[in-house]
C-alpha cells in the first residue's frame, strides 16, 4: 500500500490519539487490513454527527483497506455511557432489531456493494453465557483501571448501573473477535471512545500475543467555530434518513455552512484533493458572498449520503426558492419535493378563481386583499405572472394535474396538493 493514509488523516485534522501511530503506519503501507468503527442501534438513523468516524473508514476503503461496520445490536440492548449523564433508557430487543436493519441499510448506501463488511455483535455477544463472560474475560480487566477511565470516572458522582459499567468489556470483546474472524487490525470511534478501545487493545494483546498488531486511532470532537458542537441545529438533528431530513433540508444544512468553518468541514466530510479544497478556500477569501465552497460542500456531502439525482433535486430547489429559475420547468416529481419544503393545501380537481387561490394558499385573509395584490403583478401561478383578477385556475394544465405553484412576492411559496 503507498498511500501514507495516516497523513492524509492528519491534514484533514482528523486523528485525535492513536495507540502506536508508526506500527500503525508502517502496517497500512505494508498491507490491506480490516479496521472497524461501531454504531449502537438506538435510533432508526443515523444523523451526520455518526458520520464522523464512518467518513475516516471510507478513507481507509478508498486505498484499498476493508472496512467492517459493527452494529451493535448486542451493545446496543446494554447502552454506551460515553457522552451521557445519566442512564439510558434501554430499548426492547424488537427496536433494537428494527433499528439494525434500518441502519444496516444506511451504512450499504455509504459503502457500496463490494470492499465492505457489516456484522451485527449480537452474533457473538448474545451467545456468551454470564458464566462464560465472567470466566473467560472478566478475570482480564481490573475493577481499578475500569474505574479510572474517563467515561466512568465522570459518571461515578451521578452514578451508573452495573450494566453501563461492563459495556467497555462488551466493546474489547467486539475488538477481539474481529481481530479473528475479519483481520481486524484497527478501530475508529469519536474522542469518547478512547478507554473502551485502548481496552480492546489490551484485551487482543492478552489473548493473543502482546505484540499481535492491534491499534486504536480516535477522532477529534468536531466544534464549530464559535465553539459549539458540530451537527446541532434549531431544529434538532440533521438526519441521513431523507423522511426525517429531505435531501434538500440536507443540502441546506450545507450551504449555509459558516465561511469560517467551510475549510474544516471540507477537510472532513469531502474527499475533494488538498489542491481542490486550497482553490475553494482561496476563491472564499476573494469572492465570500458568492459561496462557491458552501456550494461544493453541500454537493459533495449530499451526493454521498443521498446519491446524485437528490442532490440535482435539492439544488434545483434551492435555485426555485432562493434564486431565479423558472418553476414551469420543474418535473412533477420535483414539485412533489417543493411540496415537502414549503406550505402546502390542498384544492379540488375543479376550476378555481385565482382570488380564492390566493386566499386558500394564506397569502391574503380577503379576496379584496387578494384582488390588490394581483393587480400589483405580486401573483404567480406555476411560474406565470397573472395580473387578471377574474382569472380562473385550472389544476389539470400543469405537473400531471397533481400540484398548483402559487407565489407572492420574492419569498412566499405554496403548494397547492390536488384532491
Amino acid at each position: 500500500m503507498a498511500v501514507d493514509i495516516l497523513n492524509e488523516l492528519a491534514w484533514r485534522d482528523a486523528i485525535n490519539q492513536v495507540t502506536d501511530e508508526e506500527g500503525l503506519r508502517e502496517l497500512t503501507q505494508k498491507e490491506s487490513i480490516g479496521l472497524y468503527a461501531g454504531i449502537d442501534p438506538t435510533g432508526d438513523s443515523m444523523h451526520i454527527g455518526h458520520l464522523i468516524p464512518f467518513m475516516i473508514l471510507k478513507r481507509f476503503q478508498l486505498v484499498g483497506h476493508k472496512p467492517v461496520i459493527v452494529v451493535g445490536g448486542g451493545t446496543g440492548s446494554i447502552g454506551d455511557p460515553s457522552g451521557k449523564k445519566s442512564e439510558r433508557q434501554l430499548l426492547s430487543q424488537e427496536d433494537v432489531a428494527s433499528n439494525v436493519e434500518k441502519i444496516r441499510a444506511q451504512m450499504a448506501k455509504l459503502f457500496g456493494e463490494n470492499g465492505f463488511t457489516i456484522v451485527n455483535n449480537y452474533d457473538w455477544l448474545g451467545k456468551m453465557s454470564l458464566l462464560g463472560m465472567l470466566r473467560d474475560y472478566g478475570k482480564l480487566f481490573s475493577i481499578n483501571t475500569m474505574l479510572a477511565k474517563d467515561v466512568v470516572a465522570s459518571r461515578l458522582e451521578a452514578g451508573i448501573s452495573f450494566t453501563e459499567f461492563t459495556y467497555q468489556i462488551l466493546q474489547a470483546i467486539d475488538f477481539y473477535e474481529l481481530y479473528q474472524r475479519e483481520h481486524v487490525r484497527l478501530q475508529i470511534g469519536g474522542s469518547d471512545q478512547w478507554g473502551n478501545i485502548t481496552n480492546g487493545v489490551d484485551l487482543i494483546h492478552k489473548l493473543i500475543a502482546s505484540d499481535a498488531p492491534a491499534f486504536g486511532l480516535t477522532v477529534p470532537l468536531l466544534l464549530k467555530s464559535d465553539g459549539t458542537k458540530f451537527g446541532k441545529t434549531e431544529g434538532g438533528a440533521v438526519w441521513l434518513d431523507p423522511e426525517k431530513t429531505t435531501p434538500f433540508e440536507f443540502y441546506q444544512f450545507w450551504l449555509n455552512t459558516a465561511d469560517a468553518d467551510v475549510e474544516k468541514m471540507l477537510k472532513f466530510f469531502t474527499f475533494l484533493t488538498q489542491d481542490e479544497i486550497a482553490d475553494l478556500v482561496a476563491d472564499l477569501s476573494k469572492n465570500a458572498s458568492a459561496r462557491n465552497a458552501q456550494r461544493r460542500l453541500a454537493q459533495e456531502v449530499t451526493t454521498f449520503v443521498h446519491g446524485e439525482e437528490a442532490m440535482h433535486t435539492a439544488e434545483v430547489m434551492t435555485n426555485v426558492l432562493f434564486g431565479n429559475a423558472d418553476v414551469a420547468t420543474l418535473t412533477t416529481e420535483e414539485v412533489a419535493v417543493l411540496a415537502g419544503n414549503v406550505p402546502t393545501f390542498t384544492i379540488d380537481n375543479t376550476e378555481i378563481g385565482l382570488l380564492d387561490l390566493v386566499v386558500a394558499a394564506g397569502f391574503e385573509k380577503s379576496k379584496t386583499a387578494a384582488r390588490r395584490s394581483v393587480k400589483d403583478g405580486a401573483v404567480r401561478v406555476n411560474g406565470v405572472q397573472i395580473k387578471d383578477e377574474d382569472a380562473v385556475i385550472n389544476p389539470a394544465d400543469k405537473y400531471d394535474g397533481k400540484y398548483v405553484i402559487v407565489k407572492r412576492g420574492k419569498k412566499k411559496w405554496a403548494v397547492a396538493v390536488v384532491k
